[in-house]
């Protein structure tokens, strides 16, 4: 009993990194009805950046915080530029667009950084406390800490600020929304730049674990898509109830079935998306689409 709780600790730590990954792609996909594939390389791009001040000399926590004001700007300026010209254009363009951000991205990650490995030290203390007999580690209390930190100020904004009730309006139905005034493309740069945000702070609490180079993101990707279709594509809770249930099945599976094992864990996320997408394609706590004939 006490090494199944030790794994399922262990489940919830990686599942809040997919979550919060997964959390990024509902955002974009809510406002705009785009699913990002070059968002995990956006939060590479942003990890990469926090090093780079690290490496200057700036505390960690100065260095995140940074990071993440030009990870918002930066997610404004893609929806802007890249983007918004091909708002109206058919899906399959779109994903082509995404596709090419994607590699885009990691290129010019390998360009400016290289694609040699790089090591990044984790912002949370080494050791672990100890509760009968299971193991609580800093990294995975602080982890999971930081990604209710994040959900809570996600609440907060949408609830109870006037640019969140916008982006739920715009989010709800963009027509009406600007028939009563709200501006919806500057909602819609506001919804990648939150998005962008998110993804970057996934991407800083996975360098550690991993190591930092411009491919880092893939495997993450994958959980995350897996976390988001799981929980619904167009609900935030259901992203972050849909990574942790990914990161505790992935890791029960790798400790408990011996086929799947460590090499065959990332077979997880894709059977979780096949098994959801034929039962429940609209995830846990998505709305199906009504349309009317």
């Amino acid at each position: 009993m006490t090494e199944f709780l030790q794994q399922l600790i262990e489940g919830l730590g990686a599942g809040a990194i997919y979550a919060s990954l997964a959390l990024a792609l509902v955002l974009i996909f809510k406002f705009t009805g785009i699913v990002n594939f070059a968002q995990g390389e956006m939060a590479m791009f942003a990890t990469f950046i926090a090093w780079q001040f690290v490496q200057g000399g700036l505390p960690f926590w100065a260095a995140l915080g940074l990071t993440l004001v030009i990870a918002f700007a930066g997610g404004m300026l893609i929806e802007r530029v890249v983007m918004r010209p091909v708002e109206h254009a058919p899906e399959l363009t779109v994903v082509i667009v995404t596709l090419g951000l994607f590699i885009l991205v990691n290129a010019a990650a390998g360009w400016i950084w290289s694609f040699t490995i790089k090591s990044v030290p984790s912002p949370f203390p080494n050791g672990a406390l100890h509760a009968g007999g299971v193991d609580l580690s800093y990294r995975t209390l602080g982890v999971l800490g930081v990604v209710a930190a994040v959900m809570g100020l996600l609440y907060l904004l949408f609830r109870y600020t006037k640019i969140g009730l916008g982006m739920r309006a715009v989010a709800t139905n963009p027509e009406s929304a600007r028939l009563s005034g709200i501006r919806v493309s500057r909602v819609l740069a506001l919804g990648w730049g939150l998005a962008a945000t998110v993804g970057a702070v996934s991407g800083v609490l996975v360098a550690p674990v991993l190591f930092l180079e411009p491919n880092m993101m893939g495997g993450v990707l994958i959980y995350a898509f897996a976390a988001a279709t799981l929980g619904g594509f167009d609900s935030p809770v259901g992203a972050v109830v849909g990574g942790l249930v990914v990161g505790v099945a992935e890791t029960l599976a790798g400790a408990y079935i011996g086929a799947v094992g460590s090499d065959l864990k990332i077979g997880i996320p894709l059977a979780i998306i096949l098994v959801v997408l034929l039962v429940r394609p609209q995830g846990l706590f998505g709305r199906a689409v009504v349309e009317r004939a």
